[in-house]
């Protein structure tokens, strides 16, 4: 039970975020394989560095990665069945996390529907141009919640807390 919780969250995040990559990776390719212009191509390979850095580097493998992993194991030690359950929302800490973890979590899903909505009104080829950079960056995302995953199986838990509420004062 205690690995079977630590691989729910784990791959059920990795499930949700390949999900994405799976729908979007073709409009990104549609996109990138008709004509496109010079400032399309100049656009499209800066905002993939930009995302890569900013979605891959900084937003997942340094922040989100390790603290999906964290909590889960955390999760691994601590198997309560609601948890289990819902492990890869609890591993991306939109419930049973410190307030300001919940808060943060739960303004970046609000943020990621908004931005979704209004790519999706952009015409072919800018709706994929920007979907490539997205692919990108979860691309980079999933590799790096692997790379934390192995790592953490290996014996190398990532050096992050896993942000849980206090404990009520007795």
């Amino acid at each position: 039970m205690r690995w079977f919780a630590f691989a729910w969250g784990v791959v059920g995040v990795l499930a949700l975020l390949g999900q994405a990559v799976f729908r979007l990776a073709p409009l990104a390719w549609s996109a990138l394989s008709g004509e496109l212009s010079t400032l399309q191509w100049v656009g499209v390979v800066v905002w993939v560095a930009v995302m890569a850095h900013a979605e891959g580097y900084r937003g997942f493998h340094r922040r989100f990665s390790p603290r999906v992993v964290a909590r889960a194991l955390w999760l691994r030690e601590h198997p309560e069945p609601h948890l289990v359950v819902l492990a890869p929302l609890f591993c991306m800490s939109l419930f049973h996390a410190t307030q300001r973890g919940k808060l943060t979590a739960r303004l970046l899903v609000a943020g990621i529907l908004t931005l979704i909505t209004v790519v999706r009104m952009l015409p072919q080829p800018w709706r994929g141009l920007v979907d490539a950079g997205v692919v990108v960056g979860l691309a980079i995302g999933m590799t790096s919640l692997l790379g934390y995953a192995l790592r953490a199986v290996l014996g190398t838990p990532p050096s992050i807390a896993p942000d849980l509420p206090e404990p009520p004062a007795t």
